[in-house]
């Protein structure tokens, strides 16, 4: 018998959203209530320059901390409406809306260590970019990444990580290996090669995101967090 495609509302009914969502809001029949605070953001460029703009603030110390109260939750418990997507690295240091100076429901976050692009994780960003419109993808990674770092310390000795943190080392590994005897510092051209790395992934693995992309409906970047000053700045 012929599989059909789910729609994105069965989707959400049949209760998919609790296993590809991350942080999704569950679905019901007011969702298109639920509306942003702020003025809409209309096309992916726009979408960047509000998060470029919310970092400044962030690094400036001018933050807004933007629609971030109890009541705003309630609003958002009818539906969400981010218009950004962030690929990030599992870290306590890194924290999107924190970064960007947004609040909730401006970004749907996903955050893995090395901010790696497995199925689970593409699953979840078309989910955003199919049910909730979102403009752009932002691949987060940071400076002195401990899984960029680990996956380096692996190659060097031969050795192999404990439990599953070897799983992210053997995902990194053919990112790293490449860059490891270039010049300068080895973590931060890890860092870059794995951004870059994962930016090409999301559209290469996902025809949903490439025919986004194509339309001009979507936009992928990536970026990187400087520990010591808080500034993101994208990288090619």
């Amino acid at each position: 018998m012929p599989r059909t495609p789910l729609s994105r509302r069965a989707l959400l009914a049949a209760g998919g959203a609790t296993a590809v969502a991350i942080g999704a809001a569950a679905a019901s029949p007011t969702a298109a209530a639920a509306k942003p605070t702020d003025d809409p953001v209309a096309t992916p460029n726009e979408a960047l320059r509000r998060l470029l703009a919310g970092n400044h603030r962030f690094t400036t110390g001018h933050g807004r901390h933007p629609h971030q109260s109890l009541d705003d939750l309630h609003r958002l418990a009818a539906g969400q409406h981010p218009f950004a997507i962030t690929v990030g690295c599992a870290d306590s240091r890194v924290a999107p809306e924190v970064l960007f100076d947004q609040g909730l429901g401006d970004l749907f976050d996903n955050r893995v260590a090395g901010n790696i692009v497995d199925d689970l994780l593409l699953g979840s960003a078309e989910f955003a970019v199919e049910e909730f419109g979102s403009l752009l993808i932002v691949v987060l990674g940071h400076e002195r990444c401990g899984a960029v770092t680990a996956t380096i310390d692996a190659i060097r000795t031969g050795g192999t990580a404990p439990g599953h943190i070897g799983t992210i080392v053997d995902s990194l590994r053919p990112i790293i290996e490449p860059v490891l005897d270039q010049p300068g510092d080895p973590v931060e051209n890890g860092v870059r090669a794995n951004i870059a790395a994962q930016v090409r992934a999301l559209s290469a693995r996902s025809p949903i995101i490439a025919e986004k992309v194509r339309q001009g409906a979507l936009r992928v970047v990536g970026a990187r967090y400087d520990l010591d000053n808080g500034r993101v700045s994208l990288v090619a």
